[in-house]
């Protein structure tokens, strides 16, 4: 029987945790404070913007909103970024993608004070990680990290593959598995004889964003699966990249979806703005 991981349960560990720091700084009177920018009214971006700031009430986090319109200018958002990055009481910032067509993404993320990126998607964050220097790390990879430790899976020394090559998911996590001692490989589009490589994973993280792509073929028995996507199937209900009926039988441990990887993001962004705060005020 597959140990089935509990990213739900294992997020609410996190956030409890964030909640008790939260409430010591606010003791000494002390708030911590992210803003969340929106420009326009994309359903699903509304809906992550709307978790957001459910968990930062449940933590006790102070969040600002900020809903833009969407012919909003690129001027006029990244005025608002620059004029967040000078006020003191904002310890997080985070611009929720995708952006309208009209505005440079990369100039936006990159124009946000590395220290208040709580997204960990600015290039001085990236090269942090990269060299194992401090900063922020992308949420979702950080929170697979916690998944993995806080369910008791050895990484080091263990044959870890990564299936996408994104700079939001497959290319931090191989950064953050190496630094705990996991052999690495990135497999991708281009890659030849997928399949012969999946298959020597001890740990395996699909972030592909193909529903159910990922079948028994494709597994070593006994490896540890991690699920990153988010897809709807033929009957429109929330799926994986990993057909989780045909693996679960031959895996040690998998996450399901949802209820997997998904919690654990928005978990890790409390923990960021926490860390944000700490940093900004040592």
């Amino acid at each position: 029987m597959a140990q089935i991981i509990d990213g739900k349960k294992i997020s609410a560990q996190i956030k409890e945790e964030v909640k008790t720091k939260v409430a010591e700084y606010k003791n000494q009177g002390m708030e911590v404070c992210l803003a969340v920018v929106q420009v326009g009214n994309n359903p699903a971006s509304t809906v992550y913007v709307g978790n957001k700031k459910k968990a930062c009430e449940l933590v006790g986090i102070k969040s600002l909103a900020y809903e833009l319109p969407e012919e909003t200018s690129e001027e006029e958002l990244l005025n608002l970024v620059n004029k967040l990055n000078n006020e003191k009481e904002v310890n997080g910032i985070l611009v929720q993608l995708p952006l309208p067509s009209h505005i440079d993404e990369e100039k936006v993320t990159n124009a946000i004070v590395p220290e208040k990126d709580v997204d960990g998607f600015h290039p001085a964050n990236v090269g942090a990680l990269s060299i194992g220097k401090q900063g922020f790390i992308s949420c979702t990879p950080y929170g697979i990290i916690q998944l993995l430790k806080r369910s008791n899976i050895e990484i080091a020394g263990k044959h870890c593959v990564i299936i996408g090559r994104s700079n939001i998911v497959g290319k931090p996590m191989a950064m953050l598995l190496l630094r705990e001692n996991g052999t690495v490989t990135v497999v991708h589009s281009r890659t030849k004889d997928i399949k012969e490589i999946t298959k020597q994973a001890d740990i395996l993280v699909a972030a592909i964003g193909k529903p159910k792509f990922i079948d028994e073929t494709y597994i070593k028995s006994g490896a540890v699966v991690i699920d990153v996507g988010i897809n709807r199937d033929e009957n429109n209900k929330l799926c994986g990249d990993v057909d989780f009926e045909s693996v679960e039988p031959v895996v040690s441990a998998i996450t399901p979806v949802p209820g997997g990887v998904g919690p654990m993001t928005i978990a890790m962004l409390m923990n960021n703005c926490v860390e944000a705060f700490e940093f900004q005020n040592r």
